[in-house]
């Protein structure tokens, strides 16, 4: 089920709320563009700045405006083993196809306590759980080590985003997880390796660019991959420029898919920013004005 072109998908406000049109327009951009999968209230889709009944709403709607075509996978994790239980059962409850585990942040857990985590959330539950390995955000670093000693069997695949290829590298050596790039710019060395996808960033605004770079990689077209790659490229540095997801929420903004609203503490990007973004889209291809054309909104 967790391979291949996965999208982290933004959360679209409007007026400080959620906004459910400019989902389900991003949910057919994302579809009819061959994305594989929705991670919904990850840390792109701002989950830390959304209340409980407000995934609750996004999750209900989410699951029936996609209506089974992909699946859609809750974003669960949070640095409260009781409340990323209390998530992950909502999100079983909800019906959706999965939920994603990020390391807890803040508390700094040890290995031994980070197993601990993800062992009781995953024995709530019967959904399949994806963890999430991310210490620029949490400040901990799961190790490969460390998701050995994992033995849930409903624990089935780890996004790695520590930006270490040799760590990935390990991380499919030591384990039967299913590994997936956390980095949109490492998704080609990650598979080299042998992860089998990407959760990405850069698929909220180019999901058929990543679709080829992500099947060309998996089916060892390295020539065809490594031309994608490298065709997205000033897109992957440009929509990290600033704090995500505002670069890619401004980028969704001029596509005319959504409104570029952030909650604070996040902000929109600067002007300078703006230009860098728009640049780097049109030298990856990005057909602005395509995009306004096929249903999207201001």
């Amino acid at each position: 089920m967790f391979q291949g072109m996965i999208v982290a998908m933004v959360t679209p406000f409007r007026s400080g709320e959620l906004d459910l049109d400019a989902t389900a327009q991003l949910i057919e951009f994302q579809i009819e563009g061959g994305t594989e999968a929705l991670v919904v209230s990850g840390s792109t889709g701002e989950a830390a700045t959304c209340s409980v009944e407000e995934r609750r709403t996004l999750w209900r709607f989410v699951r029936e405006r996609v209506r089974g075509r992909i699946p859609v996978v809750a974003g669960t994790g949070t640095n409260s083993t009781a409340d990323s239980i209390s998530l992950t059962r909502m999100a079983e409850e909800l019906g959706l196809d999965g939920a994603m585990l990020v390391t807890p942040y803040y508390n700094k857990p040890t290995p031994k306590g980070q197993v601990a985590h993800f062992q009781a959330v995953a024995a709530a539950t019967k959904l399949p759980l994806i963890l999430y390995n991310v210490p620029g955000r949490t400040a901990t670093n799961t190790m490969p080590e460390t998701f050995e000693k994992v033995t849930a069997p409903n624990i089935v695949a780890v996004k790695e985003a520590s930006g270490n290829v040799d760590q990935a590298s390990q991380l499919v050596a030591r384990t039967k997880l299913t590994v997936l790039s956390g980095d949109d710019s490492l998704t080609l060395p990650m598979i080299a390796v042998g992860a089998r996808g990407i959760i990405s960033v850069v698929g909220n605004v180019a999901p058929r660019e990543m679709r080829a770079l992500t099947d060309h990689a998996r089916a060892g077209r390295m020539s065809e991959a490594e031309s994608a790659h490298r065709k997205l490229l000033p897109l992957f540095k440009a929509l990290f420029i600033e704090s995500n997801p505002g670069p890619v929420k401004f980028l969704l903004s001029a596509m005319k898919i959504m409104a570029n609203e952030l909650r604070l503490p996040l902000v929109p990007v600067e002007p300078a920013s703006e230009q860098a973004i728009l640049t780097a889209a049109r030298a990856s291809g990005i057909a602005l004005e395509a995009a306004a054309t096929t249903g999207g909104r201001a």
